[in-house]
């Protein structure tokens, strides 16, 4: 049986953990979006230094693991000056790797758009630029909602890396507890269940609105 007496006599640590890790999850994704678009555009613009630029974060960022990302901002800017705490250090690292992934899903829906589109756009006086930011992205984050819900979905999971460098995030109170306790398993599965808590509406949210797309064309 689950001793449920360890959420009841540490709920405030799991509850301290949660809120970091919706921080840090919202943080990340508001950073990784905005990146994301940043170096889509990169990757298909008319340019092709910004084309190169792209490919080789993308191709850097996902072929390397997560951990190694946030240990850079950890351990690496020490070396040249730059200290950060361990949350700031951790959702940097996930917003820039997250960013990778994103920028992917971004450039396949700015794809997915038809040609003729971006012909109108610039024919009708508007920049590069503008029609990218006005007609292009709007049309090609709609095409893209579900592969990029579950890349915040992953985002959220991929949190539990600000544990490692004590991040004061859900893993992060987990093991403390786990520690204080000497109950590993009951102390988990509580911390499953707080993940789950924003997964879950979150997976629905993106199912949901697939389907009013859906209906919608």
């Amino acid at each position: 049986m689950i001793d449920f007496s360890i959420i009841v006599d540490h709920w405030d640590m799991y509850m301290q953990g949660f809120g970091n890790t919706v921080k840090a999850s919202l943080l990340a994704l508001l950073g990784s979006l905005l990146l994301g678009i940043v170096i889509a555009v990169f990757r298909i613009a008319p340019v092709r230094l910004l084309n190169w630029l792209g490919a080789a974060y993308v191709e850097f960022i996902r072929n390397i693991p997560l951990i190694l990302v946030v240990f850079v901002f950890f351990f690496g800017l020490p070396a040249l000056g730059v200290r950060l705490d361990s949350f700031t250090a951790g959702t940097l690292g996930l917003t820039v790797y997250t960013a990778a992934f994103i920028a992917e899903v971004i450039r396949a829906g700015i794809l997915a758009v038809p040609k003729g589109q971006m012909e109108a756009a610039r024919s009708s006086g508007l920049t590069y630029l503008q029609a990218m930011r006005y007609v292009i992205l709007p049309q090609a984050i709609k095409i893209v909602i579900p592969p990029l819900g579950n890349q915040f979905i992953n985002l959220v999971k991929n949190s539990s890396v600000l544990g490692v460098i004590a991040g004061l995030d859900l893993m992060y109170f987990g093991d403390l507890i786990s520690s204080e306790t000497f109950v590993t398993f009951d102390v988990y599965i509580f911390v499953a269940v707080f993940y789950l808590v924003l997964t879950v509406p979150l997976s629905l949210g993106v199912g949901f609105l697939e389907r009013r797309l859906a209906r919608s064309r």
